[in-house]
């Protein structure tokens, strides 16, 4: 996992913006916000983190294959780095994670007979609900 992380901050583009928000005054003379952009392709991850890890970014991805984190919380253009980063590298240890199987339930003969006499009970009696032929 490390090894996937360092190639992400090796390639990752960072580009600084200006920010709406707090700051005063700063806010109209520094480029405090920061676009992290980070190309999934260039990762070379196994197809099934790869797969997991655009279902995670969503809309995030953009048709060039890039991962792009907008992070403007921050006054300072450090802070904002650091929070992008930190937000892309929970995104790849989350695609890296191995999802749980599903264990399969498994209905007992008691509770079977009671949920197929209830099936039964509820139909009758929304079948005593139609007309009525004299």
């Amino acid at each position: 996992m490390g090894r996937i992380l360092e190639r992400a901050h090796e390639i990752a583009e960072e580009n600084f913006i200006a920010a709406s928000g707090p700051g005063g005054q700063n806010v109209n003379k520094v480029a405090t916000a920061v676009q992290l952009r980070v190309n999934i392709y260039a990762l070379g991850l196994p197809p099934r983190i790869f797969h997991r890890l655009k279902d995670i970014a969503g809309n995030r991805l953009n048709q060039a294959g890039e991962i792009v984190i907008d992070a403007r919380n921050h006054r300072t253009q450090e802070a904002n780095r650091r929070d992008a980063r930190e937000r892309m590298a929970d995104m790849i240890e989350e695609a890296i994670k191995e999802p749980k199987k599903r264990a399969k339930t498994r209905v007992n003969r008691l509770n079977k007979t009671k949920r197929l006499a209830n099936k039964k009970a509820h139909g009758e009696k929304k079948a005593l609900r139609g007309k009525v032929d004299y």
